[in-house]
């Protein structure tokens, strides 16, 4: 059975992570620029029907990965894509370092963080965004040096972080109150040097993720919402119950 024999059939949580999935690897491989990704991520975690669904992965290589499939088992946040395991890759990244001279660089999506990573930024700023990205090893390291500049390094929760950045007039900046880090999570640890510049630390979740928390929010509203009608109807008949015995 495809999915355009069932458009109309609900789709499940699985289902949607599966399309996401697709997405993601497609953004990596340059199939799909940024905007693009984004725009059909979003309309797949609206999606509500196998209908909605096939059109966002039809012109993939993995074209019909809505299609019903067996049950399987995804982990919590589908960006740790199976476990922190399956992230550390033991070999090189995919981009060893970074430079900003009045201008910019980024490294996000799906890419590989290398046991080291160098950057330098000049009245300019950068970006590592490590959300998705794989890692060479267990521990790795960032060294920034922002002169006039700025480095925003992005984790995602449970990671562990270590900063050990020097500032003069600049600042290295980690908001802490982190938690425990997760089993098997890498360490990130960042240093370098600031001259009227920052390194700054942020912990956030991927889009994919707020959009999933944002619809499990939403399932549990509703279905606490159909226990109290359900509780409400069966004490109404009850007491309906009740008045016709007397």
């Amino acid at each position: 059975m495809t999915d355009d024999a069932v458009p109309d059939l609900r789709a499940s949580d699985a289902d949607r992570e599966r399309v996401a999935e697709v997405l993601r690897d497609a953004l990596a491989e340059g199939r799909l620029d940024m905007e693009e990704f984004e725009e059909r991520l979003e309309a797949a975690y609206k999606a509500r029907t196998y209908g909605e669904l096939a059109p966002l992965t039809r012109d993939l290589p993995t074209a019909g990965a809505a299609a019903p499939a067996p049950p399987v088992s995804f982990a919590k946040n589908p960006a740790t894509r199976g476990g922190w395991a399956g992230r550390i890759v033991w070999g090189e990244g995919s981009s060893t370092g970074g430079i900003a001279i009045l201008s910019g660089f980024e490294r996000k999506g799906r890419w590989t963080m290398p046991k080291r990573f160098n950057c330098f930024a000049f009245m300019g700023g950068g970006e590592i965004d490590l959300r998705e990205a794989d890692f060479a090893d267990r521990e790795v390291e960032i060294n920034c040096v922002a002169i006039m500049g700025g480095v925003q390094v992005i984790v995602p929760p449970g990671v562990e972080v270590v900063v050990r950045g020097i500032g003069v007039m600049g600042a290295f900046e980690h908001p802490g109150d982190d938690g425990p880090p997760e089993p098997g999570a890498p360490r990130v640890v960042i240093g370098g040097f600031a001259f009227w510049g920052g390194v700054g630390v942020e912990r956030r979740v991927t889009r994919a993720e707020r959009q999933r928390l944002k619809e499990q929010r939403r399932q549990e509203r509703l279905e606490r919402g159909e226990s109290r009608h359900g509780l409400h109807r069966a004490r109404r008949d009850e007491r309906e119950r009740r008045s016709g015995e007397y």
